[in-house]
């Protein structure tokens, strides 16, 4: 379950992957969403009108859909939820349907611009349960302080908590003691830092949602099958990604 455990899930891949100088640009298609039937689902969450390809000029949709493709291979190998494997879903935040799944990501919340109806559905959402992991965004790409902004709109009040080692979201799954030293930053040059917005900004209640600042897990899990990263440092990303599954499905 430590270095091996990446490459025994990546073995069964068949989605090809090409080196991440080739991909820079791309467009890929935007696949129909997974049919509701109960099952974990990935659950991509777009802000800005729908568009029918992904790339790298919108920032939502960096790693469509390799990134969570690859991850659910993971999150298939090491637990018993049986998790939609190459199906997953991009959702609006204001989609009623939103509500069935208790888990949602989303890519480069630093450019985050949203519709009066985007922030009541997703308060709506995240007061009703949900839990958001935010993800892929840093000091040079969109920053902290527009994000918070936007933020701010839809949980009025709301505080960021710097969270350490010692919550319980990084030992939920695997044992990762100290976060902040375990992957080295996908941005190199920069701090990684762990945000939790918690219920009534109360660390004792329910945490909404966490932010991977200067930092992104994702990349890992995107190139994971074509030896771009260290082994070790992409297992270590999927570690972060089991544990929030698992933390959002259990609180």
């Amino acid at each position: 379950m430590t270095r091996a455990f990446v490459a025994l899930a990546l073995a069964g891949l068949t989605a090809a992957t090409v080196a991440p100088a080739q991909r820079f640009g791309y467009s890929e298609p935007i696949q129909p969403n997974a049919s509701y039937d109960g099952r974990f689902t990935f659950v991509r969450l777009r802000y800005g009108p729908p568009v029918q390809f992904a790339s790298q000029r919108i920032p939502w949709s960096h790693d469509y859909p390799t990134g969570e493709r690859h991850f659910m291979q993971i999150l298939n190998e090491v637990s018993y939820l049986r998790p939609h494997l190459e199906a997953s879903n991009v959702m609006a935040l204001d989609d009623p349907a939103l509500t069935r799944y208790p888990i949602a990501y989303m890519a480069e919340p630093g450019f985050l611009t949203l519709t009066d109806s985007e922030v009541q559905g997703f308060r709506g959402y995240l007061l009703k349960g949900g839990f958001v992991i935010f993800d892929d965004f840093a000091e040079n790409r969109g920053g902290w302080g527009p994000f918070e902004a936007e933020m701010g709109r839809v949980i009025p009040g709301g505080r960021w908590i710097e969270l350490d080692g010692s919550h319980p979201i990084f030992h939920a799954f695997f044992e990762i003691p100290s976060p902040h030293d375990f992957l080295p930053p996908y941005n190199r040059g920069y701090k990684p830092v762990f945000f939790g917005l918690f219920e009534d900004n109360d660390q004792s209640k329910r945490l909404l949602a966490i932010a991977n600042f200067n930092n992104d897990i994702s990349e890992y899990w995107e190139y994971s099958s074509t030896g771009f990263a260290p082994i070790d440092e992409t297992n270590e990303a999927y570690k972060f990604g089991v544990n929030y599954i698992i933390y959002g499905l259990t609180h």
